[in-house]
């Protein structure tokens, strides 16, 4: 095996792990939260501050890894990465277990945004010009799909003990960490400054908002906290756009936007994102509580999503290879989009039971992964083909931080609009069988971590807690509608997206170095 194969091989290994941490502790919520104790914010937080602190760190690895070295912080980061996995199943149960586990995933995105853009650059710089394309489409087609093939792994780890998801991820790092040094070709340090100011902005900005859409729920969209906390955010992404058009040395060259190709696929990944990322958190609740399933059961929703994702995602890359990227992403965006909504349909038809594989929702799930899956990975290679006037480390940081911001944004406001209607179902629900509204709450916040939703009921009868079990599955199932009809709206936006898309193909250029037109551009 070639060394830039096997290179690849060490890449995919790696990078895998983080894509597979995007949606696995979704699935794995209701045993973590249970055997730590874990407040519902708790969860919350420890399933979304790592797409958080990903997104917001992305543009500093990119930036990092080229100017460092991509092979040398591609270990830097596989390594963190696998430190952080094991810290993550070491979290303790009892008052330190919260802030741990929260940490210990906060700083998980860390390495993972160390890792990703690194790794784009040792494939770029490991293979020739004619077989670059080809090696792109492979990196991003394999890591895509395991995002979905994480938590079908993870339902059945989670059967061991939930500590075996994090755990998983140490092994898997040392066997990429051997092989990236051995195989990867070292790239050459760069003697330019990095924009320390600038990431300290964005990271900011986009942690701002994140936190203000997500604590709109428990505190309230009028809350002068929510409003503070999106309008500052948004205030300091606009600042950094601006400190970047005037330093020599930016973050994020904004001469690159100028290629429209490249800004619509930027994009369409985040709104792709919105509807990818969170589907699996939702489909995992909604497996466990309204569909009773156990955790293993539940993968076989995940599964449905993975084959067309798979199947549409060959099909996107030989169809772009062919054409370009523009019918791709029209054509995936209008299935994502009837996908999604034929979900969002038929996720109240609990009959799951008439068969454990073959319900009502398979084909839904499987037409929404098939719509994502068509538009993904060709989205993202042609960005990084589109990689005029900046560097492939700096390109790849930009459109996986519109992936990952894209899934935290997701994350924060379908949980934020389904915890409102499940509040105000659940209160009536409860209200007919005697129950008080602090039933109805307790009910919610437990539902919302995915967990067992009976602690609520509690103070009823025995007699009638069957009944209200089953209000409590078909509220929950009305409530996650809503979330799946905006994933619909997402993807319908990215057919939009779509439809104003350059025709034609792009090609890898020879060089990631900026030409010089393009250096001065950054600099006006």
């Amino acid at each position: 095996m070639k060394s830039s194969t096997l290179a690849l091989t060490g890449l995919i290994f790696a990078v895998s792990m983080t894509t597979i941490d995007q949606t696995i502790v979704a699935l794995s919520a209701p045993s973590i939260q249970q055997n730590l104790g874990l407040s519902h914010d708790g969860m919350q937080w420890a399933v979304n501050v790592y797409l958080l602190t990903t997104a917001a760190f992305f543009l500093l690895g990119g930036r990092v890894a080229d100017v460092v070295g991509h092979k040398r912080m591609a270990l830097v980061g596989i390594a963190g990465f696998g430190i952080t996995s094991l810290l993550c199943g070491l979290a303790p149960t009892g008052d330190l277990a919260e802030p741990w586990l929260v940490a210990a995933r906060a700083l998980q995105g860390v390495a993972g945004a160390i890792m990703f853009p690194a790794a784009i650059g040792i494939v770029v710089e490991g293979f020739a010009r004619e077989s670059r394309g080809r090696a792109m489409a492979i990196f991003f087609a394999i890591t895509g799909a395991m995002t979905a093939l994480g938590p079908i792994a993870g339902g059945y780890l989670t059967i061991w003990t939930w500590r075996a998801i994090f755990w998983v991820n140490v092994p898997i790092a040392l066997a990429a960490f051997v092989i990236v040094a051995i195989a990867a070709r070292p790239s050459v340090p760069r003697r330019e400054r990095i924009d320390w100011l600038g990431a300290a902005i964005v990271a900011g900005g986009m942690g701002l908002i994140v936190f203000g859409l997500q604590q709109a729920s428990p505190w309230g969209w009028g809350s002068p906290a929510v409003i503070a906390s999106l309008v500052l955010g948004a205030a300091l992404l606009v600042v950094f756009v601006l400190v970047q058009r005037r330093i020599a040395q930016p973050l994020v060259r904004i001469a690159a936007f100028r290629d429209r190709g490249f800004t619509l696929s930027t994009v369409a990944t985040l709104f792709a994102s919105i509807a990818f990322i969170s589907t699996f958190f939702f489909l995992s609740v909604y497996g466990q509580v309204s569909l009773q399933l156990s955790a293993a059961e539940t993968g076989l929703l995940f599964l449905k999503f993975f084959i067309g994702f798979v199947v549409a995602s060959r099909i996107g890359s030989v169809r772009f290879d062919k054409s370009g990227a523009r019918l791709v992403v029209l054509l995936g965006g209008v299935i994502g989009a009837f996908g999604f909504g034929w979900l969002a349909a038929s996720v109240t038809d609990l009959s799951i039971h008439a068969d454990a594989f073959f319900n009502p929702q398979t084909w839904p799930i499987v037409v929404a992964g098939a719509g994502i899956g068509l538009m993904f990975s060709p989205v993202s290679t042609d960005a990084v083909n589109r990689a005029i006037g900046a560097s492939y480390g700096e390109v790849s940081a930009i459109t996986q931080t519109m992936k990952n911001f894209g899934g935290a944004l997701g994350l924060a406001v379908f949980t934020t609009v389904v915890t409102s209607r499940l509040t105000d179902l659940l209160t009536d629900s409860f209200a007919k069988f005697s129950g008080s509204a602090a039933d109805a709450q307790t009910a919610v916040e437990r539902i919302s971590g995915a967990t067992d939703s009976g602690d609520g009921m509690s103070n009823l009868p025995q007699a009638i807690q069957e009944q209200i079990m089953h209000a409590v599955r078909a509220d929950y199932a009305s409530a996650v509608q809503w979330a799946f009809w905006g994933m619909a709206a997402a993807m319908a936006i990215v057919a939009v997206v779509g439809l104003f898309y350059p025709a034609g193909r792009t090609s890898l250029p020879e060089s990631d170095a900026p030409s010089e037109p393009a250096q001065r551009a950054a600099t006006v």
